[in-house]
């Protein structure tokens, strides 16, 4: 037998194949492998929200690059792109102030992929459309594979890829800090179960929908919060418990002794109470020592002055 008779054959395979319907299939699909479409995009993607709404319609997908913790909107089509989808994108990236626009179909008609390179010149280098076609292709009688096909990118994102090893370094910069960090309070303050991420750490309160979280933000801030998420069988539940600490700020802050910024984000997943200094993941070894010291700080009075209140207020 000839060597080339052992080769293969790639055969692509028909999107409704696989997911028959986009909001039922692979709408869900998507948000449970955010990481694939996020390693073509060269972001780090976390998930938002599910048919997130802005006015009458509904964003398919919200979510949240954690590199410069900016909101990310994705639409989805199994087909070829239409005006619609295009209007309907454009509402959601105005309605959620988006950084990153993404926009993903079977095929991008010529008009829509001109357009979206338009926006990418025409608007600033803070805000980046892509265009993603989603392909599957399978070996022989293999399962299919998923291939995001990148149509439409911002004027500076080869640029950027280029300079993904810079990124890596970067991303290991905050794993080193966050493990020291995570270190230092379960060995020294049984601070415990921590769930570190890109540029931040969540650490459960006791219950389920409320976490503790150290972070690194965009603009140079270092930040200490405590998170209320929304709970999506109760849709008033986060409303009503943010409200009711903010009732009890003056004395809050008196405990604390510090000032205290209570964000309610009302068309994203979580309410948040904060406090945040300057600092940056960039910072030399002797500043982030200094930043690592105030988070273990501020984690512990979070604990002590939040967590006797959240268990009052939960149980009620």
């Amino acid at each position: 037998m000839k060597p080339s008779e052992n080769l293969s054959s790639i055969e692509k395979v028909a999107l409704r194949e696989v997911w028959s319907n986009e909001a039922q299939d692979f709408t869900p699909w998507l948000a449970e492998h955010l990481s694939e479409l996020g390693e073509a995009l060269g972001l780090d993607l976390e998930l938002e929200a599910r048919e997130a709404p802005v006015g009458g319609y509904s964003l398919d997908i919200l979510a949240r690059d954690q590199g410069s913790d900016g909101p990310v909107v994705i639409e989805n089509q199994l087909e070829s792109t239409d005006h619609t989808h295009l209007g309907q994108l454009l509402t959601y990236a105005a309605g959620f102030d988006a950084h990153v626009i993404v926009w993903i179909a079977k095929e991008f008609r010529d008009e829509h992929r001109e357009a979206l390179n338009l926006l990418n010149h025409r608007t600033g280098e803070d805000t980046q459309f892509f265009g993603v076609e989603v392909e599957l292709w399978k070996i022989d009688d293999s399962r299919p594979a998923v291939n995001f096909k990148l149509v439409a990118t911002p004027n500076e994102w080869q640029k950027q890829a280029r300079g993904r090893v810079e990124v890596s370094e970067r991303n290991e910069r905050y794993r080193t800090f966050f493990r020291k960090l995570i270190d230092t309070l379960r060995e020294e303050h049984q601070f415990r179960k921590a769930q570190p991420r890109k540029s931040d750490c969540r650490f459960p309160t006791g219950h389920g929908k409320i976490a503790y979280h150290s972070a690194f933000r965009r603009g140079g801030i270092a930040m200490v919060d405590v998170c209320i998420y929304r709970d999506e069988a109760n849709e008033d539940w986060n409303k009503d418990l943010s409200d009711k600490l903010l009732e009890d700020k003056e004395a809050i802050e008196s405990e604390l002794q510090e000032s205290l910024e209570f964000d309610w984000l009302d068309r994203r997943k979580a309410s948040r109470i904060a406090v945040a200094r300057p600092g940056s993941i960039d910072d030399d070894e002797e500043m982030l020592g200094e930043i690592h010291d105030w988070m273990v700080e501020k984690l512990l009075a979070f604990k002590r002055v939040f967590g006797p209140r959240l268990d009052k207020l939960v149980q009620q």
